[in-house]
This record gives C-alpha cells, structure tokens and sequence, in this order.
C-alpha cells in the first residue's frame, strides 16, 4: 500500500478519470452476449451514497481533504468540478457511520422512477473512498457488518434492480482512506501532510519488506471485497473501478471477474484498460466511437454525494447533454444523492417524472440509435435509426439548423405534438428554424423522414 500523499492520490484519481486510457494489445471487448446491451441503452442513473449524507454538508469522501487557506477561492477542483470543502476531519466525518441509519431506504421507489424516465441501467456506489462498505463484508471492519446490524443495502438495491428491469451496477473504490488513514495525507493542493484531525503529521516510511507485507494486505483486503460484490448476488452488468486496483501480482485480474460474471462490462478506472471509457463532468472534445464510452456527471449541485440544500440542475441541461452523447453513441450516466435516511429529495422524484413525460413523445430518438452526423453534416445534435433521422434542438439554440449531404425528405415533424415543421431543400441540404412558439425550455426533437 503507497504511502503517498492524499493529492497525489487525487491526482492519480482525475487523471484516470479525464484523459484517455488506451486499453492494452491483448485486451479485447466483450464479446459475451449478456454484454451486448450497453451501446444502445442510451441513459443510466449514478448513485452515490455514503455516510456524508447523514448531515449532507459536504462531498462524499472528498469532504475530509481540508484545503489551503483561499484555495476554493482560487479555484481549486476536484474532477472538473468546484471543489465542496467543509474542512471536517477525517475523524468526525468517520463519526457519522454510527448516525448512518437508512431507516427509510427504499431502492425500489427510486428505481421505479428511473425506470419511468427511461434509464436503463444504475450504478450504486458499493464502498467509495472513504472506506464505508454498504454490505456486511468479511473483509475489513468498516462496513454494515458492523453497523446497521449488519444489514445489507447493496443486496437490496440488487433486488430492486431487478424487480424494475434495471442492469445492475457495482461502483467500488479500490483507494480506501479509512484502511490506508495513518499512512497517508488528508491536505489537499500544495500543503504539508495532514492526519486524522487534520494535524500536522510526518508521513511514515516503510522498509521494501514492510511495504510488500503491507502491500499484500491490502491487496487481500480488495480482493476479497470485489469477490464478495461478484459472488453473492448473482447476475451482476457492470463493475465500475474508481481508481487503480493494487498493483501486485495477486491483483483480482479481468479474467478472474470474468470467471465469476462472463457477461459483466467493466471501465478502465482499475485495470487500465476495459470494456469502456468513462469521461468524467467534462463532455470529450472528440468521439471515441466505435468503442463504447459513457458520460458521468452529477445531476445535483457540484457534489457527488447528498448536500442538504438539494438542488438539482434543470432537465433542459440533462437532456441536451443526453442528446449530445446519444449523437456520439455513448450512453449518459447523470449522477444523484440519498439522504441518510436513504430517501431521493423530491426534487428527484420531479425530474424523473419530466423526463418520462418527455421520452413518452421523443424517447425514440435516443432509445436504440446511433449517431455519427453531428457535427459535420449538421450543426445540432442528431441521431437516427434505419427509418428516420432525429435533430436535437436543445433548450437555448436559436439558431437555424442545417443538414447537409442529404436526400430531399417527404417531412420533418415534431416529435411532441406530430406537427410538420416547415423545410427548405436545396443543394442538397435542409435548412429550417425551429418555430419560437412551439419551443420548451427542455430538447426538442424534430424527425427527419425520408
């Protein structure tokens, strides 16, 4: 286990996150049938859940990491993001596992929202950085084994997963802070190390035999955890690494998680390499198509994890961003908090219910399409199918769109009243303005029929 400072851990972190990782000559996608599925599901739902929400003041994990003086004013981010910093020590945020009740958790509910809103798969954050594992694990000491009497929410989110016709996702932290708490920084920026109450702290150093005794402990530790998540809830779609797993010789390998789950789909956070990439809050400059990839992002206010004032970006965001992903075959994957208690905010439950109401008339364009028109042969977003073309106009174009090298059409027509949207052809290009008294503050989409 590195004893390296908490920032360059982060470092480590955002870089995996942000920037290409290009997968290794002898890996290849899966090929499984059970696999198949991801390029076309279009929209997922990123669950992030922990014992930060218990008072909901600061970041999941990254809530411990205290700054330099000045520094949020300086601008300091974490994955592309302003950094939530409410410089609470490791050990009081530690604390709240004892307060961490989830007396009104209640996947199902959120899951059949999702469901409605036309998300297709789910992520659920199984033990993040912070080392709090949401299952009774063997492994380790900080987990429901020893709280909330040893009840296991990753095995009811599992359930709920299943009885809505979601695909399952297990997100896992191979970085664990709480294992790792006095051999490591809790500074973040340019500042001297840090301990558990944010104390000044010589980091210790380790013989070679003492780290690789570590090391192999650590090691263990992972390995048995990711086994557990992999064996005791049948069927599972995906494994979602955040961060490099322990690089040793013993590391859980992709063909051993293969072994235990041949259809499972696995990103590139812990290996290197994976199934799919996985930018992060930053839409990429260029398609990674044909390979698969998928678009995290918070939904909520600048935290991955719950924050008690529970403000959530609007749907006209979400849905362009969705639009934009779907024109660059990717799927979205927008990310939301629970409460300690385990319940959504109702302002959740409120976008979910705008987004069913908006895929029951214009789900078509981003349900089993595929892109590559935009932007080259149209200045909007644009996916299609094998009868028809779909133009995302999203909440603030007003620009008049423009679709070039094409056939003339028989009709345009507006996914959300069936109106004809007036067209002009010529040079083998189609050219229109979106009518200002049909626009809404979401994505309009226009089909294109030939």
């Amino acid at each position: 286990m590195s004893s390296k400072p908490a920032e360059e851990v982060a470092s480590q972190h955002a870089i995996i996150g942000n920037v290409e990782v290009k997968p290794e000559d002898n890996f290849k996608r899966s090929e499984h049938p059970d696999a198949q599925w991801f390029p076309e599901a279009g929209l997922g739902l990123f669950i992030h859940w922990g014992i930060s929400s218990v008072l909901g003041q600061y970041d999941l994990s990254w809530g411990m990491m205290k700054q330099a003086k000045g520094s949020v004013k300086k601008g300091i981010q974490v994955h592309g993001l302003p950094a939530v910093r409410a410089n609470v020590t490791p050990r009081k945020y530690w604390e709240q596992a004892k307060f961490f009740k989830a007396d009104k958790y209640n996947p199902d509910k959120w899951l059949a929202a999702a469901k409605s809103a036309g998300m297709e798969y789910c992520v659920l954050t199984t033990r993040h950085h912070d080392g709090f594992a949401l299952w009774p694990s063997e492994y380790g000491d900080f987990n429901t084994k020893n709280y909330l009497d040893g009840r296991d929410l990753v095995g009811e989110y599992v359930e709920a997963c299943r009885k809505n016709d979601i695909k399952v996702g297990f997100y896992y932290s191979p970085p664990d802070w709480y294992w790792n708490r006095h051999m490591m920084s809790f500074s973040y920026g340019d500042t001297p190390p840090l301990g558990i109450d944010h104390e000044s702290i010589t980091l210790p150093e380790f013989t070679a035999e003492e780290k690789q005794r570590i090391d192999d402990e650590y090691n263990e530790y992972v390995r048995g955890q990711v086994t557990e998540l992999l064996t005791r809830y049948g069927k599972i779609d995906i494994i979602w690494f955040d961060g490099r797993l322990p690089r040793t010789d013993k590391t859980i390998s992709v063909d051993e998680i293969r072994r235990y789950q041949p259809g499972i789909l696995i990103n590139p956070r812990g290996h290197g390499y994976g199934d799919f990439r996985t930018p992060e809050c930053r839409f990429p400059e260029k398609t990674f198509a044909p390979e698969w990839w998928e678009l995290c992002f918070v939904y909520s206010d600048g935290a991955w994890g719950y924050l008690n004032h529970e403000c959530y970006k609007p749907n006209g965001w979400l849905l362009a961003e969705l639009s934009k992903t779907r024109a660059w075959d990717g799927n979205f994957l927008p990310n939301v908090g629970p409460d300690g208690h385990g319940e959504m905010p109702h302002a959740f439950y409120q976008r979910m219910a705008e987004i069913a109401e908006w895929m029951k008339h214009s789900g078509e364009s981003v349900k089993g399409t595929k892109g590559g028109i935009w932007p080259e042969r149209c200045n909007v977003p644009v996916t299609r199918n094998d009868s028809a073309w779909y133009v995302h106009i999203d909440w603030v174009c007003d620009d008049e769109v423009v679709i070039s090298d094409v056939d003339k059409p028989r009709q345009l027509i507006y996914l959300r009243t069936g109106e004809e949207v007036p067209f002009e052809y010529d040079n083998r290009k189609i050219v229109f303005t979106f009518p200002e008294n049909s626009k809404t503050i979401l994505t309009d989409v226009v089909k294109v029929v030939w």
